[in-house]
């Protein structure tokens, strides 16, 4: 029986929140100062109908200066300015909007009605009844969670590896063994096909990824129904919403399965798919509230690039609140992006 646990690590300038599933990563939640709150999952809100697109069975709503969209049946086809009581169903995304499901009617003009569940909530909708750990555990296995989530190659048990990469249409995930020969191979593959759909169903909880997913087996010849099976079990977490295919002529399942947060990278990388400055900046006060902790008499100095220097001005008053001003932050030309020292002295 699998078992979940849960962390919270309460940063500076960020909140991680942490689902283990078997003592690996499954999910990662990130909420930042400053993200909006209004498109939070699960936020409520009066809503006001502002254009109809009945080719599309979809209508946008305005949620007081936010827009979001929402689809109907054709016997709910609602009324342009008509006022709804909305909840938050998708956060929005890169190059898409927030979607709602509508509650019912309502009356008046935009305004929100009720705020998101706070993180602590979220992680207990996942494990009921499981205690939430904070402190240096919980950032250690939230350092962690980030690391899985921006990889694209992970092993699998017993052997070989699923590559995960995200397209503008789909999620293509390859699963490899390497090159076997011998009269085993047939239980080998079948073993690695397994095992990658149960790393695959908790790698896309983990990256927040969804939409269309094509998986490419390996080997040929499939237990076609016990890989549906195995599939409707790794991705079971993921219901209400989930739709798989029989194995394909060519090797391949697909699937589509629902998107409700922004993908992981979106939210810790820049349009280049690099990490940003922000999290270049939020790992640097995380590592300079580490050792300040490690060592509290001691002075800090961290050397990084003056990008991140400047990112991590306004996280640095916070920090200096927590541990005290002995810390200097000193932008070095010649650092390298991505990297940066901390020492005490």
């Amino acid at each position: 029986m699998s078992e979940r646990s849960l962390f919270l690590d309460r940063g500076i300038g960020e909140t991680r929140g942490v689902v283990l599933l078997d003592g690996r990563p499954e999910r990662l939640l990130i909420e930042r100062d400053g993200d909006d709150q209004a498109t939070r999952l699960g936020a409520r809100h009066i809503a006001r109908v502002r254009k109809v697109e009945p080719a599309f069975a979809s209508a946008f709503v305005d949620l007081g200066g936010v827009e979001a969209l929402f689809s109907f049946k054709p016997d709910a086809r609602p009324v342009e300015g008509q006022s709804l009581e909305v909840e938050i169903r998708t956060e929005p995304r890169l190059g898409k909007l927030a979607t709602v499901r509508v509650i019912g009617p309502a009356q008046g003009a935009p305004r929100p009605l009720a705020a998101p569940p706070s993180m602590a909530e979220q992680l207990m909708n996942f494990a009921r009844g499981v205690d939430i750990i904070e402190g240096r555990e919980a950032r250690q296995v939230a350092d962690e969670a980030e690391a899985e989530a921006l990889d694209i190659i992970h092993p699998l048990p017993g052997g070989g590896n699923i590559a995960i990469e995200p397209t503008r249409a789909l999620v293509a995930i390859d699963v490899d063994i390497g090159e076997r020969k011998g009269n085993d191979v047939k239980r080998v593959t079948r073993a690695a096909n397994l095992a990658a759909l149960a790393a695959a169903g908790r790698l896309l909880r983990l990256k927040s990824l969804g939409g269309i997913v094509v998986i490419d087996l390996v080997g040929r010849g499939h237990d076609g129904n016990a890989l549906l099976t195995a599939a409707r079990s790794a991705f079971s977490p993921d219901n209400p919403g989930v739709a798989i295919g029989p194995v394909g002529r060519f090797g391949t399942m697909e699937m589509t399965i629902p998107r409700r947060a922004p993908p992981v990278a979106e939210t810790l990388c820049d349009a280049t798919g690099a990490l940003s400055n922000l999290t270049l900046a939020l790992r640097l006060i995380r590592a300079i509230d580490n050792e300040g902790a490690a060592q509290p008499g001691a002075r800090l100095t961290a050397v990084c690039a003056p990008a991140v220097a400047e990112a991590a001005k306004p996280l640095a008053m916070k920090l200096a609140a927590r541990i005290g001003a002995r810390f200097t932050i000193r932008p070095e030309p010649a650092s390298a992006r991505e990297r940066f020292d901390v020492s005490a002295s």
